[in-house]
């Protein structure tokens, strides 16, 4: 039972109820202290919030909670800013490794290096003759040194793949970064991690989730995704559920593997059926990754690139996937109930997938509640479409700032007017569209009240976000703030309805599950520009106390 508070809930006029009484993992009554401790039995714990704020729990649309834990558990390099930080810090992890070991884990970010491009010189030089493969903190990069290369094949002559690049030299060699489809020949040869350690991966991840607020999640990657160095999870969060380790929620988004091509159907309904009463988690989701990432330019445009200086390049980034297979797979998988869960970060991706969502029959659209993640570049005449085709438009605002990711990577090679089609998330509500909020942990940080605080505000404060990353202070398209009521839904009743949970989480009223999160400070009356500053104190999900006491 909690009392004394001001607990958000659409039940009463006001939007806030003082008490709940929660009772067999779900919410039993709201109201004031006397009604809700007329309830009260001989062996009912009463937590007095002292006037603190009690919202429904986060939720995560778009997040990698094994890859998050399993990357804390290697050489770490999220928050290293420049180039010799990073290379410290692998010479010091790599000291610990057996001779025999490869290097692995990852987090750096190309602004710490010259044109974003680390290479195998450096690497060399402190991995003691061991294979090394770091992703990027994005994961749609890879720094590999000479030991990989070679391991892999990787030479001058390897061309690129159709979804991919391998960073050269003047001579065409390769100096150690790869892009998207061009790591996996490296991540072919990467050991998988064992069970226990993704075990233990994901019971890191899940106590740190909790700790932010969150009880629910959807897993964007279930499969291997060896382009980005993704070992396959299934079978862990398959045994973690049946073992009654998980106490969060996971909807996993099997990943589509773009060499398999429609064959792999039969797999993936195979793996939803294994995954069908295994209790908290459930495989109802299928991964389409259509493109890459503006840094790279392996992100789908329209319009070509620009070359830094204003000139046109003749190169516009792929589709990983065709449209006439991908409007194929969308029409089978839909046809089997799954949901579509598209990557999409350049405007003719997204447009793809909307295309793709658009070709099937409307009541297979609203069943699915098909969404599409990242959105970087949305073109105008796009906005509307989320609306009439019932597509989520699943944002993850923390990136929505002038960086120095944007200003030195994105805006040289996309002009002002795309730059300024960036993610347009008031837009999209304004049109009526739904909007659901994920954070791509590792990624970035997957703690809803920093990346709300972008969302409201529109800047990164230095103490916030992505470890390391400066503070911005000029707001990116500061029309495309939200409101912080609008903010809170997107992390949870949009995140419920992602999920296929709206009609048991994303709000507290009576009957739904009791998943709350209680703030030391009130979201709705603080200054918009201390969001961010605000902590979970304690974590409930469906009645039981996952983090914090009172």
């Amino acid at each position: 039972m909690l009392v004394n508070g001001k607990v958000r809930t659409p039940e009463h006029p006001s939007g806030f109820a003082r008490a709940m009484a929660i009772g067999g993992g779900t919410i039993r009554a709201l109201g004031s202290d006397d009604d809700v401790r007329a309830l009260t039995g001989p062996h009912t714990r009463v937590v007095d919030l002292r006037g603190r704020l009690a919202i429904p729990a986060f939720g995560d649309a778009h997040i990698h909670p094994v890859q998050g834990g399993l990357e804390s558990l290697r050489c770490n390099l999220l928050g290293k800013r420049t180039r010799q930080e990073c290379l410290d810090e692998i010479a010091a992890y790599s000291a610990r490794l057996p001779g025999d070991a490869w290097v692995l884990g990852g987090g750096w970010s190309p602004t710490a290096f010259p044109a974003g491009t680390p290479t195998t010189a450096d690497l060399d030089q402190v991995t003691g003759g061991r294979p090394a493969f770091l992703s990027s903190r994005d994961r749609h990069s890879a720094w590999v040194n000479t030991k990989a290369l070679g391991l892999a094949g990787i030479t001058a002559r390897t061309p690129d793949p159709a979804d991919g690049r391998i960073m050269r030299n003047g001579s065409g060699q390769p100096v150690g970064t790869l892009h998207d489809g061009a790591m996996r020949p490296v991540a072919d040869h990467v050991p998988p991690p064992t069970d226990e350690e993704l075990t233990d991966a994901l019971l890191t991840a899940q106590r740190f989730l909790h700790s932010v607020g969150i009880t629910t999640v959807q897993d964007a990657c279930v499969g291997t995704a060896s382009d980005l160095g993704i070992p396959d999870t299934f079978g862990t969060y398959l045994r973690a559920a049946t073992d009654r380790r998980l106490t969060m929620r996971v909807t996993g988004a099997l990943w589509w593997d773009r060499s398999l091509g429609l064959g792999q159907i039969d797999r993936l309904l195979a793996r939803r059926a294994a995954s069908d009463g295994s209790g908290y988690f459930r495989a109802t989701a299928v991964k389409l990754m259509l493109d890459g990432v503006c840094e790279t330019f392996t992100a789908a445009m329209n319009a070509p690139y620009l070359d830094g200086h204003g000139h046109q390049t003749s190169h516009r980034g792929n589709l990983f996937i065709g449209k006439d297979e991908l409007a194929e797979a969308a029409r089978q998988l839909s046809d089997h109930g799954f949901q579509l869960h598209f990557h999409a970060v350049g405007d003719r991706a997204i447009t793809a997938a909307l295309d793709a969502v658009e070709a099937l029959p409307r009541p297979a659209r609203d069943a699915g509640r098909h969404h599409i993640s990242h959105l970087q570049f949305i073109s105008p005449p796009d906005l509307e479409r989320f609306a009439r085709a019932g597509v989520v438009a699943n944002f993850q605002p923390l990136w929505a700032c002038d960086d120095e990711r944007n200003y030195m990577l994105t805006v040289p090679f996309v002009g002002h007017e795309r730059a300024g089609w960036q993610y347009r998330i008031g837009e999209v509500f304004r049109r009526a569209g739904r909007v659901a909020f994920g954070s791509d942990w590792p990624v970035s940080t997957p703690n809803p009240l920093q990346e709300m605080h972008v969302a409201v505000n529109r800047v990164l404060s230095a103490r916030l976000g992505r470890p390391g990353s400066p503070e911005t202070s000029r707001p990116l398209l500061p029309a495309e703030a939200i409101p912080i009521d609008a903010a809170v839904h997107a992390f949870t009743a949009g995140v419920a309805y992602v999920n296929h949970e709206d009609h048991v989480a994303g709000t507290l009223r009576p009957g739904m599950l009791a998943d709350v999160a209680v703030l030391d400070r009130d979201l709705y009356t603080i200054p918009p520009d201390t969001i961010g500053d605000a902590s979970v104190q304690m974590t409930i999900a469906s009645g039981q106390v996952v983090h914090g006491d009172e």
